[in-house]
């Protein structure tokens, strides 16, 4: 499944939380096999060191999500990818600058719309700012929000017949969550590149589920 290198690239420390989260969910050997079936053998007990450096290309993530979907079938694969989505957000990027301020007193009492408006826009300015993820949010109608992406890691020259990015489905409903202050939201992937869209899009529904 290895492919030809995009020249794009995650930075270290995101590729690091994301084979820690799958080596909790599978174990050592689970993560070891699907780092083999992927041609990433170089990770295997070898994960990469936690620093921003730009390390991780694109054809290696998306080799390691098809790895993943392959050796779990399509539903266990999007489990696992959804859970190392959540753990990314959860131990790497709510620690960034650009969302300090999403823990201050004075976002906490913003209404729920005002703090996805600023929230979700500043999730997206991180990968903009410190990977080649190319991502924006803008409102459509007065019930959702579209997050794009318009360079995919996840997807990287894979093709499929239905959007496979769950990964940045499960990093944004994380991050929802801890915007939101433990409310959890409904994103459904409605275009991917994978799929031969022009872009890959979330919709997020403003509306808390339950």
């Amino acid at each position: 499944m290895a492919r030809d290198k995009s020249g794009y690239y995650y930075p270290n420390k995101f590729a690091k939380i994301i084979l820690e989260s799958m080596e909790d969910v599978m174990g050592t050997n689970g993560l070891n096999t699907v780092l083999n079936r992927a041609g990433l053998q170089n990770y295997v007990g070898n994960y990469p060191p936690d620093n921003l450096e730009k390390g991780f290309d694109f054809a290696d993530f998306s080799s390691l999500t098809e790895a993943l979907e392959d050796m779990y079938g399509a539903r266990g694969g999007r489990a696992l990818a959804l859970r190392a989505g959540r753990a990314t957000f959860a131990e790497a990027l709510r620690g960034f600058g650009a969302l300090a301020g999403v823990s201050d007193l004075a976002f906490k009492v913003l209404p729920l719309n005002a703090k996805l408006r600023i929230g979700l826009p500043s999730m997206a300015n991180i990968f903009n700012q410190f990977s080649d993820q190319i991502s924006h949010v803008h409102e459509e109608g007065t019930d959702r929000m579209i997050y794009t992406l318009e360079r995919c890691p996840m997807c990287w020259q894979r093709k499929s017949d239905k959007p496979i990015c769950h990964v940045g489905q499960g990093l944004l409903q994380e991050g929802l969550r801890w915007v939101s202050g433990g409310r959890e939201f409904q994103v459904d992937m409605s275009t991917c590149i994978g799929v031969g869209d022009d872009m890959g899009r979330y919709i997020i529904y403003k509306e808390p589920l339950g």
